[in-house]
C-alpha cells in the first residue's frame, strides 16, 4: 500500500510582477508522517481579501456537514467522501495544464513542504506533482470501488478499520488542495475558479473536522486560510 511523507524546505523568492488581486483493515491504519513546521509569514495570495472573501454561494456549510438525523454515520461519511473525491479530482484535472513535471518537479505544499509518496515496500519516493496526484487519485479510486471497503449493497456492514481509511483519503485530498493553493493559486485566479476552490476547501475542512478525519498537525500550515474562510462563512 502506498503512503506519503512530508518535509519542509525554505521557499525561494519568486521574482514576478504583481498580479491582480478548494471485514478488517489493520494494515491501512493512518500514520501521521507530516513533520513540517508552520511556515513563516510571507506573501500568500490566497489570503488577499479580494480573493479569500469570494465563494460560489452564501450557504450554511455547517448544516451541509453535520450528520442528518436518522442517517447512519458510516453511510454519511462514505457518500461525502466519494463526493469530495470527485470534485477535487475534477478540480485538479482542470489545472493539469499548469501542473506539469516542468512547473512542479516535486510536490509542494504550504511553507514549501515537500510531499513524498511511499511505494509498496514503504520506500519514500520523491516525485513530480502530476505523478503524486496520479498515485493519490488512483489509490483513492481503488478504495472507493472496493466493495469490501465501501460496500454499496443494502444492509452490508462497513469493515472494522473503515474510519482509518477515510482518514487516509482525507489526508491525501487535503494535500492535493494544499498543493493547488500553494503552487497554482494564480492559475486558479486566472481561470476565475477561486470562489469554487474556497467553497470546496472550507466544506471539505469543516466536514473533516466534524468527524475528526483531519489531524491538526497536517492542516496547520493552512490554518490562516482555514480561519479566514471560516470567518467569512460564519463558522
Amino acid at each position: 500500500m502506498g503512503g506519503c511523507h512530508s518535509y519542509a524546505r525554505t521557499r525561494k523568492a519568486v521574482a514576478s510582477k504583481k498580479r491582480v488581486e478548494f471485514s478488517e483493515i489493520d494494515g491501512h491504519k493512518l500514520k501521521n508522517n507530516n513533520t513540517q513546521a508552520v511556515p513563516s509569514l510571507e506573501e500568500k495570495p490566497y489570503l488577499l481579501q479580494g480573493y479569500v472573501s469570494e465563494r460560489i454561494a452564501d450557504m450554511d456549510i455547517k448544516t451541509l456537514s453535520v450528520l442528518p438525523a436518522g442517517l447512519d454515520e458510516a453511510e454519511w461519511m462514505a457518500s461525502n467522501t466519494i463526493a469530495f473525491f470527485k470534485n477535487i479530482n475534477l478540480f485538479s484535472g482542470a489545472l493539469s495544464e499548469f501542473c506539469t513535471t516542468k512547473t512542479c518537479p516535486t510536490t509542494r505544499g504550504p511553507g514549501d513542504v515537500t510531499y513524498y509518496w511511499s511505494d509498496e515496500q514503504g520506500k519514500k519516493v520523491r516525485c513530480s506533482a502530476p505523478l503524486y496526484t496520479d498515485y493519490t487519485m488512483s489509490y483513492i479510486q481503488e478504495l472507493l470501488t472496493d466493495e469490501e471497503v465501501f460496500p454499496t449493497g443494502a444492509g452490508t456492514d462497513f469493515p472494522r478499520g473503515y474510519v482509518f481509511l477515510v482518514q487516509r483519503i482525507f489526508l491525501y485530498l487535503f494535500r492535493t488542495l494544499a498543493h493547488l493553493y500553494w503552487a497554482h493559486f494564480w492559475d486558479v485566479v486566472q481561470m476565475n475558479m477561486h470562489p469554487h476552490l474556497n467553497t470546496l476547501f472550507v466544506h471539505f475542512v469543516t466536514f473533516g473536522r466534524e468527524f475528526q478525519l483531519l489531524e491538526p498537525a497536517e492542516t496547520a500550515p493552512l490554518e490562516d486560510l482555514i480561519s479566514t474562510l471560516c470567518s467569512h462563512h460564519r463558522l
